[in-house]
């Protein structure tokens, strides 16, 4: 019966012995796959591709960063070719005390400097530093009396390199050689002028193949809505994935920040469509005639056609000092008269050309009217623009607005609305129309 006993006591040691030992393995079992499924959350989180609304979402107050000496697309330092400055332009641009024109022959002795290095990226000797209000209120005196709108943009004078939002890498790619894209229509947009954007799909717009076999795309150029605007981010999301012709900037889409708009768009044409033949730059409220367009290129010289700048050229102006007009000028900002420039509706340039402007535009400061600041750019690079009569950015008679006739010999008018715009388009392209 002891025998028996002891038995029954072994076994049940036995028995409770294994029990603790598979115990202890389910538990570290247990705490294993926790670990695992903890590790695989934070690797997913980690690694997860951005979501839509991650990516496109409105920008909050952000910290900004210094512009460093980044790589391209191909993995290479930035190369852009060798750049001289014209005589013409630094005579031009008077030296006084007006806070831009100083600022403009401190970028020039800068250049000097810089042509003297072996520095290949422009970007290398600029950094993103928001002027703060004390610095301003040093060089400016009466910068209380400056509108706040102008008080922001000259507080991010020198900030040039604001991320893309939304991109289309792909917009000049073609398995083709010989169907490189010949025009290509940048068309300065807001986040809200959908109809805008759509009646320039619809008409003068359209992508495609053209005449004499040329390829045409079109690209819109948005910034990022203002605080107090209802945020369009989903609905921006969704028309760039239906269309592919967005080019959205993370900086706010202000009258004052065209410029920056401009300078980005260089950058983005350098990186993405560096063999385009030419450009038309304008804004979504303009009726382009395409095809007339696209004679007007074709008719051009080889050497006219390497240095074009035209459109509708405003001779001898000069900044307007009244407050309450949209493109006013303080006098203790710039002082001096303005160089030729085509009207910012819309004008074309040679796409060679894209190099020498990016380039070019680090020495020159950033002014709030952006048509003027390319036509400093073009006169800097010593090029003279050239004027085209069919080029009506301030437009035509009224009584010729509706009149699709007087439109087939021009080649912008500005402004139409996208009715009149649709209209006028399918008025042109009738089999019934006689002219």
């Amino acid at each position: 019966m002891r025998v028996k006993y002891s038995k029954l006591l072994i076994l049940a040691l036995v028995s409770s012995l294994c029990l603790v030992v598979f115990y202890s393995k389910l538990k570290d079992a247990m705490h294993t796959q926790r670990d695992m499924i903890k590790n695989q959350s934070i690797t997913a989180d980690t690694h997860r591709k951005p979501t839509t609304a991650d990516t496109h979402r409105k920008p909050r107050t952000t910290t900004v960063k210094p512009i460093i000496k980044k790589k391209s697309k191909n993995n290479t330092p930035l190369k852009l070719p060798q750049l001289t400055i014209s005589e013409d332009f630094i005579k031009f641009i008077p030296k006084n005390g007006a806070f831009w024109n100083r600022k403009l022959h401190s970028l020039l002795r800068q250049f000097d400097v810089a042509q003297n290095q072996t520095h290949e990226d422009p970007r290398h000797w600029f950094r993103c530093q928001p002027e703060s209000f004390e610095l301003l209120q040093t060089n400016i005196q009466d910068i209380q009396s400056y509108p706040l709108l102008y008080r922001e943009f000259l507080k991010g004078m020198e900030c040039r390199d604001p991320p893309v939002v939304i991109d289309q890498p792909t917009k000049c790619e073609s398995g083709n050689e010989a169907e490189q894209v010949f025009l290509l229509f940048a068309i300065k947009s807001s986040l809200n002028h959908f109809e805008r954007r759509q009646a320039v799909r619809e008409t003068w717009g359209r992508e495609g193949l053209y005449d004499n076999g040329v390829q045409v795309r079109t690209v819109f150029l948005l910034g990022q809505s203002l605080e107090d605007d209802p945020n369009l981010d989903k609905l921006i999301s969704l028309e760039a994935q239906q269309f592919q012709d967005l080019l959205v900037w993370d900086f706010q889409d202000s009258f004052y920040n065209l410029t920056l708009k401009e300078h980005v768009f260089f950058k983005w044409m350098l990186d993405n469509c560096p063999q385009v033949s030419f450009v038309f730059k304008g804004d979504d409220d303009v009726f382009a005639n395409t095809q007339a367009i696209l004679n007007h290129l074709h008719s051009l010289e080889p050497e006219q056609a390497s240095s074009l700048y035209a459109g509708q050229i405003i001779f001898d102006a000069t900044p307007l000092r009244d407050q309450n007009i949209k493109y006013y000028v303080p006098q203790t900002f710039y002082e001096g008269p303005y160089p030729p420039y085509a009207g910012g509706g819309g004008f074309l340039f040679s796409g060679n050309l894209l190099p020498y402007l990016y380039h070019v535009s680090f020495y020159i400061p950033f002014f709030p009217i952006d048509d003027v600041y390319t036509g400093m750019c073009f006169k800097a690079l010593g090029i003279t623009p050239v004027k085209h009569s069919g080029f009506q950015t301030f437009d035509i008679r009224e009584q010729d607005r509706e009149n699709a006739c007087v439109h087939k010999d021009l080649l912008l008018v500005h402004q139409r609305t996208p009715q009149q715009t649709m209209r006028l388009w399918r008025n042109m392209h009738s089999s019934m129309l006689t002219c």
